[in-house]
């Protein structure tokens, strides 16, 4: 006899449907006696007839294993809840990022001179005081490196000059004529 493959769609048939849930109820309690046994799996299955009578199989206590389940969903949940917490702050914090980075690149811009054409008055104003305010600051420091410069420069010329001297009293020459003498 060959089966075919059963439709899932209800069993119109009140007897073949009370028969088929027999046999799979059965079946599927079969499993998971196996399953527990095998794999040596915590199990619980319930079941409810359509007339309402309860068929069940626990491979340890049936309320113990309700309780564990409750508590994972309950851990679950509260776990779930701050992911989604999280997730939360983090689309938040993006969001003001990419309105920061997107003020800084205007900033940028116009610092450069480009999009100036939607600046009021007092913007431009603030735009150019800023502007002069670090040309300000890099002259200091441009200064700052020149008299560094200048400073490592006068003392490589006391050093020259204390060469040439001897250079010159071994050679005969008169100092007047040495680099850095007047």
């Amino acid at each position: 006899m060959v089966r075919g493959k059963t439709p899932m769609k209800r069993i119109e048939n009140a007897t073949s449907r009370q028969v088929t849930f027999s046999k799979r109820r059965n079946g599927l309690l079969k499993k998971a006696f196996e399953l527990s046994v095998l794999c040596d799996a915590e199990v619980a299955l319930i079941i409810f007839s359509p007339r309402g009578k309860l068929f069940e199989f626990s491979s340890s206590s049936m309320n113990k294993t309700i309780d564990r389940y409750q508590k994972r969903r309950k851990d679950f949940g509260i776990i779930s809840r701050a992911v989604e917490e999280n997730m939360q702050n983090v689309k938040e914090d993006a969001h003001s990022m990419a309105k920061k980075i997107e003020f800084l690149e205007d900033s940028k811009r116009k610092l450069l001179g480009n999009g100036l054409e939607s600046c009021s008055l007092d913007e431009l104003q603030l735009i150019e005081n800023q502007l002069e305010r670090s040309l300000s600051r890099v002259r200091a420091r441009k200064n700052q490196l020149f008299w560094e410069q200048i400073k490592k420069l006068k003392e490589e010329v006391i050093i020259l000059h204390s060469f040439n001297v001897v250079d010159v009293n071994i050679v005969g020459l008169h100092p007047r004529y040495c680099v850095g003498e007047n």
